[in-house]
């Protein structure tokens, strides 16, 4: 099958297109860049140097429709809402990895995006791209709305629990740690490395706009309104997330019910790892440990002292809070086993 990549010179981008040059149901037949095209790829992603021979080319969507059966859209936020409606009128299946349509309230993106959305009319009809919650609705979509990266890391975690009555719904508190490259490749002072390295920097304690994708998946899994309060932090790493959800008991609860509990929920997942040892370095999920693979890891302790569950969860905010959950969305959109491509451990030590 031909795919194509638009706005393929970012991080994202690069990790599509290694995994997708591997990929053995694919063939890839367009990446576009405007501020690059005419260059080869591997002047942009060198790790790719001797694996292709493409070239980027200039952004022209319905063009590049034609030349290929699936498209994957790595645009800046609010760019693809502005031809979307158009690439989807030419048949195409698109997998869009902005934020352009993972909310289903139009008024969310003027409060959490600033902006207001271009075709509303699609945001029902997109398809939320995580698999765990939404596999079904996946196979049968012609647009896929990946999620955002730390959402994806503290959905994750805290599915299971949500949908039963052992926490108060209305009183969870997320704390993400998140590696640099979750800021994209577009230099700022921020990422200046006198100014990054070394760095645990709380760069939105409040109102960040993953919020609303926690909220929406979160209280759809709930059958009822789901409160989060979210806070991010920079941390001296390329890439990874950790988070640290914080949840408040109504009924008592042992590890026993959380291990049933999560297994239950995540028994036949290929990429959900439960992570609770007695000993070691690694008792708990860590970020070092999924990187460059598409495998979340989620862990739990009990503190009965403060009458809470602290889940933890882990995952590569390129590979499983991106790129690679795209690829899984496409493999089942296309009926295929939806490991292919993605069977790689993360890499230790890095």
């Amino acid at each position: 099958m031909k795919v194509s990549i638009v706005g393929a010179s970012g991080y994202v981008g690069g990790e599509l297109l290694r995994i997708l040059l591997g990929h053995p149901n694919v063939e890839i037949a367009d990446v576009t860049s405007n501020s690059y095209a005419g260059e080869f790829v591997h002047r942009v992603h060198p790790n790719l140097r001797g694996q292709t021979s493409l070239k980027f080319v200039m952004s022209d969507p319905q063009k590049i429709a034609g030349s290929c059966d699936l498209i994957f859209v790595s645009t800046p936020h609010g760019v693809s809402s502005g031809f979307m409606s158009q690439l989807l009128e030419t048949g195409q299946k698109v997998i869009d990895l902005s934020a352009d349509f993972r909310l289903k309230n139009p008024d969310y993106y003027v409060k959490w995006y600033g902006w207001n959305h271009k075709c509303p009319e699609l945001l029902e009809k997109a398809v939320y791209g995580l698999p765990e919650l939404h596999r079904k609705e996946i196979e049968k979509a012609h647009l896929v709305a990946n999620p955002g990266c730390m959402a994806a890391t503290g959905i994750l975690a805290l599915a299971p629990i949500v949908k039963t009555e052992f926490i108060e719904k209305d009183r969870i508190v997320v704390d993400f740690k998140v590696g640099s490259s979750g800021a994209g490749g577009k230099p700022s002072l921020s990422s200046h490395h006198p100014e990054h390295y070394s760095v645990v920097r709380p760069y939105k304690p409040v109102g960040h706009r993953h919020t609303a994708e926690l909220e929406q998946e979160l209280s759809m899994v709930a059958g009822e309104r789901v409160q989060v309060a979210m806070s991010a932090h920079a941390v001296n790493m390329v890439r990874g997330i950790l988070g640290t959800c914080h949840v408040f008991l109504k009924n008592p609860i042992m590890l026993t019910d959380i291990w049933r509990l999560y297994r239950g929920f995540y028994g036949q997942e290929p990429f959900i790892r439960l992570v609770h040892d007695k000993k070691g370095v690694f008792r708990y999920p860590d970020p070092k440990i999924v990187v460059g693979s598409n495998y979340c890891d989620i862990g739990f302790e009990i503190d009965e002292y403060a009458n809470r569950i602290v889940l933890l969860s882990a995952l590569d905010n390129l590979m499983k809070g991106a790129a690679g959950t795209a690829v899984q969305n496409m493999n089942i959109m296309c009926g295929w086993d939806e490991k292919l491509g993605l069977t790689s451990a993360g890499l230790h030590p890095i």
